[in-house]
């Protein structure tokens, strides 16, 4: 996936602009019924949300049309989007839609959905500029962080986490504390950190693997059971004031969307997970291991929204050296990219 994406075929590109243009026109005739002063206004992940913001400003300096962008995290703006307020588009994921969130838009009317990837992100574990390195992978990330751990390698039996600092668990590591600032139950970002790292440390004990394979339910809820005692910090949806927490408390770590670390390299830096640096490249390439897609859910009869999820999926925003990608964002493939605009294109055509 390093590589420049093949583009597509000249007839190709000229019957795909000609399937935007009608898109484009079905859109904007279903939202001829809507108040002009009303803005599309979309929810969500707090990930995602410097993407939104751009897309929303670009698109609103294009059309007039307002956009409206709010952070409430996935989970919250799962909540929001499959209330039924009618006011709410279009809710951003940093994790896909849960089959329990599903009901809920299916049960209040809201539908039919449109799942739409974004792109790629790396979740990093990150700490202030000029500290010390540190080596992680994930079973070191699962002995810091979960809440209880197995007695022994064969002995599944509960005990509370008995480690302290990050030397208890590795002598190599330092002498600090382990005190870590992450993301709210809420997120998507915390779903799928758990969901990768935490699980796959959690994989090193020969009795929790076993648990996994016979009882995979009580494995996930045993393993995404993070720590309450001081160790872990939840620090809410807020990831730019996550940084300055991490810029003024050097022994913290902190866990985030890689596209915030990219953005504050000035004050903080990426830790190695399993000696893989996190970069475009190595999410891209799925070399760093802790890596999740990004999704925008739009009902599909939402007139100017999908105006604005089209410019989202276009090649200036998303595409490879995209505006987007000037603030942080992994591209999907040209021809993933293309499939994401086809499946709008066919929603707005079918209002």
């Amino acid at each position: 996936m390093g590589n420049r994406d093949p583009q597509p075929s000249r007839l190709a590109r000229h019957r795909f602009r000609a399937l935007i243009a009608s898109a484009v026109m079905t859109a904007g005739l279903s939202s001829c019924a809507d108040t002009a002063s009303d803005p599309v206004r979309v929810v969500g992940s707090s990930t995602i949300f410097p993407f939104a913001a751009k897309v929303a400003e670009t698109y609103s300096e294009r059309t007039g049309l307002p956009v409206v962008v709010e952070q409430t995290g996935s989970g919250g703006g799962h909540k929001l989007f499959c209330s039924g307020n009618p006011s709410i588009d279009a809710t951003t994921s940093s994790r896909r839609q849960k089959p329990a969130e599903a009901a809920q838009c299916d049960q209040n009317g809201v539908g039919p959905v449109v799942e739409v990837r974004l792109g790629y992100d790396g979740i990093v574990l990150a700490r202030a500029v000029g500290t010390d390195a540190m080596a992680l992978d994930a079973s070191i990330l699962y002995h810091a962080l979960a809440r209880e751990l197995p007695r022994s390698p064969t002995d599944c039996t509960p005990v509370p986490n008995p480690y302290r600092q990050w030397s208890d668990i590795d002598p190599s590591l330092p002498a600090i504390v382990i005190e870590v600032y992450g993301p709210p139950p809420t997120s998507g970002t915390r779903d799928a950190f758990v969901e990768t790292a935490m699980e796959d440390g959690a994989r090193r004990f020969p009795c929790l693997a076993l648990m996994e394979r016979d009882t995979p339910n009580t494995f996930r809820a045993r393993v995404h059971d993070l720590r309450e005692d001081g160790h872990w910090i939840d620090a809410g949806e807020n990831d730019n004031a996550l940084i300055r927490t991490l810029a003024s408390t050097p022994d913290a770590l902190g866990v985030f969307g890689f596209s915030f670390l990219d953005q504050n390299s000035d004050k903080v830096q990426g830790i190695p997970i399993a000696s893989v640096a996190p970069t475009p490249d190595t999410i891209r390439n799925g070399a760093y291991p802790v890596v999740r897609d990004l999704y925008l859910y739009i009902r599909q009869g939402s007139g100017d929204a999908m105006g604005f999820a089209l410019e989202f999926t276009s090649n200036e925003a998303s595409g490879r050296d995209g505006y987007l990608e000037s603030i942080g964002l992994i591209p999907l493939s040209a021809e993933e990219r293309l499939e994401m605009r086809r499946r709008l294109i066919e929603a707005a055509q079918a209002t």
